[in-house]
């Protein structure tokens, strides 16, 4: 079968075959012989579909349509009747329904403009806990091809119950409809008012379980998705909590997965927060970064560097300067600042400020310690015996004094002090993330 159609009795036939069938006069089904209320035929796009994928799967070329049967837009009343079968009580009628709209979705803008305009999408919303697998995917997906048209996002996240029955199927659904439960909430997020209502819905957690357990593609999904709920701040916290930092260290270090772009992205955008750089500090992110930093890709070394930028900047920032120094950061921070992208050697720069004023109170601290044992306290002695207090007066205030010339006072006040106590705070940090496709999903 090259471009199967449905007749209005729901059946479905070989265009050319059906075609012939009409044109010699029939009104009725071949099958059914049911009388044919209308002589329209609808591609069937699911079908199609999987003919192309048996055919891919086992190595055949997927047959051609012929060049004068190219599928026109559907009309309205086609797209009318697709809408009266998603509210059909036979669960067949509902998927197979489901499955059109996601692939007409696909195809065009002008596509998603007349589904949408239809009221598909409450339609939509409404099957999204199907029981039946393939239906809650189909409808999710069909979801996520209209989420592309800017004017259906605010239709859809108004939608009631949409957004709740996303992240539903983004926990309970099979691993195809996650990933694209996951997609589309990307998609939604694009606009910045929709970050909160996703923020709030539950999405985070789930998108954090899905970037550690999906496949390849659901990880992207839900790293994508991730990192733009993250642009908002009040969601930071939700997704540190959610145990994401972990999970992106594991990326990290895990290469072969292809995920390390995305992971320290998305860490980039959480080192401003102060949950973020606390889970990422205790994360033992350092000699990473610095390693990173250094045999990197170019986006890589900038996002590590900017990571390592907040972590320098923060509460504990003389700690991980140390951890940095000790695991050889001023070589690759010189070459990057020289080497790396325009925000790269901006981030590498201002490491090495701080990193200079942290190993120049170094040497300080050292001094002053070195001094203190070649130097050790002396008495105070009278330049004149005539102004010698008597053996009555006991000992001098300068000798009895636990504080005068104590030379371990001053290294503990130079140890408290923080070089970078007259810096403001440290600049947001934007960070690098290759935006998806804007390809719907098939």
């Amino acid at each position: 079968m090259k471009d199967p159609v449905i007749v209005a009795t729901g059946q479905t036939y070989e265009r050319t075959f059906i075609e012939k069938w009409l044109e010699g006069g029939h009104n009725t089904c071949p099958k059914t012989q049911q009388l044919l209320s209308s002589t329209s035929l609808t591609p069937n796009f699911v079908l199609r579909s999987l003919i192309a994928q048996w055919c891919e799967a086992n190595g055949i070329d997927p047959p051609k349509r012929p060049v004068n049967s190219q599928p026109r837009e559907p009309a309205r009343p086609e797209i009318d009747a697709l809408l009266h079968k998603l509210t059909s009580h036979n669960p067949e009628d509902q998927r197979a329904a489901a499955g059109e709209l996601r692939l007409l979705a696909k195809r065009n803008a002008d596509n998603r403009v007349c589904i949408a305009e239809a009221g598909a999408i409450p339609r939509l919303v409404r099957l999204l806990p199907s029981g039946d697998p393939r239906t809650q995917e189909h409808a999710v997906t069909a979801l996520l091809n209209l989420s592309i048209c800017e004017e259906n996002k605010k239709t859809i996240i108004t939608s009631t119950g949409a957004v709740a029955g996303i992240v539903h199927v983004l926990k309970k659904g099979s691993m195809e409809a996650r990933e694209n439960a996951a997609a589309a909430l990307f998609s939604l997020s694009v606009v910045d008012e929709n970050k909160v209502t996703i923020g709030i819905s539950g999405a985070i957690p789930a998108l954090v379980a899905l970037l550690g357990e999906g496949s390849q593609r659901g990880k992207k999904d839900a790293a994508t998705a991730l990192f733009n709920l993250c642009i908002y701040q009040g969601n930071k916290g939700k997704a540190v909590r959610a145990g994401v930092v972990p999970t992106l260290m594991a990326l990290v270090t895990e290469p072969a997965v292809g995920m390390v772009d995305e992971a320290l992205a998305i860490m980039a955008i959480l080192g401003s927060h102060p949950e973020g750089r606390a889970a990422i500090g205790a994360a033992e992110a350092i000699p990473v970064l610095v390693e990173v930093i250094g045999s990197g890709s170019p986006r890589n070394r900038e996002n590590a560097a900017a990571v390592l930028v907040h972590l320098c900047s923060g509460d504990q920032q003389q700690q991980h300067l140390l951890e940095a120094q000790e695991h050889g950061i001023m070589g690759p921070l010189q070459e990057l600042s020289k080497n790396g992208t325009e925000r790269g050697k901006r981030k590498a720069l201002q490491l090495l400020d701080r990193m200079n004023k942290f190993i120049e109170q170094q040497e300080k601290v050292a001094q002053a310690l070195a001094e203190s044992v070649a130097h050790p306290q002396v008495q105070v002695e009278s330049s004149s015996k005539a102004e010698a207090p008597s053996k009555a007066e006991g000992p001098s205030k300068a000798e009895g004094s636990s504080q005068a010339g104590d030379p371990f006072l001053a290294v503990d006040q130079c140890l408290v002090e923080s070089p970078f106590q007259d810096e403001g705070p440290s600049q947001p940090v934007e960070s690098k993330l290759p935006a998806p496709s804007n390809n719907a999903s098939d």
